[in-house]
């Protein structure tokens, strides 16, 4: 039996959801697509994309994973301020595990901890405005700078 399925969220658009309970650190899927440069991602973003909806997944080594190329049930994980979902890294690739046991019908999250060149721009921080409604909610999916 499938562990995931991909269908409406409540939170927005598209989500993953637990087809079946899942154990805390369980590696869930791996987040793929085509891995290009940052240039070659944004300039694509720029011409195809929509505004506060990416797909891209920065790795550690400067390039990214483009989730709208060849891209997985993975690129639909919703962020959430307060995620029951972590990445993991490792050889150039991008994992899912849980962090805490995750019920059957329960919807997947991480936190997006997206990066913008002026973290004080608000037009940034609206278009990338968090609809998650945990009580401890940042209001935005960009990560706050220490």
């Amino acid at each position: 039996m499938r562990r995931i399925t991909v269908r409406r969220s409540p939170v927005h658009g598209k989500g993953v959801f637990a087809m079946l309970p899942l154990a805390a650190g369980e590696r869930v899927l791996e987040y793929r697509g085509e891995i290009t440069t940052w240039r070659n991602a944004l300039r694509r973003h720029r011409r195809e994309g929509v505004a506060g909806h990416t797909f891209l997944f920065g790795l550690s080594d400067g390039l990214v994973i483009d989730g709208s190329r060849g891209g997985n049930s993975a690129r639909w994980l919703n962020h959430a301020c307060t995620p029951n979902c972590e990445t993991i890294e490792g050889e150039g690739r991008i994992f899912i595990h849980t962090l805490r046991p995750i019920d059957a019908g329960e919807e997947l999250f991480i936190d997006y901890l997206l990066a913008v060149d002026d973290p004080e721009d608000e037009a940034a921080w609206a278009q990338y405005a968090c609809a998650c409604a945990a009580p401890d909610c940042r209001r935005s999916m960009l990560a706050i700078a220490a």
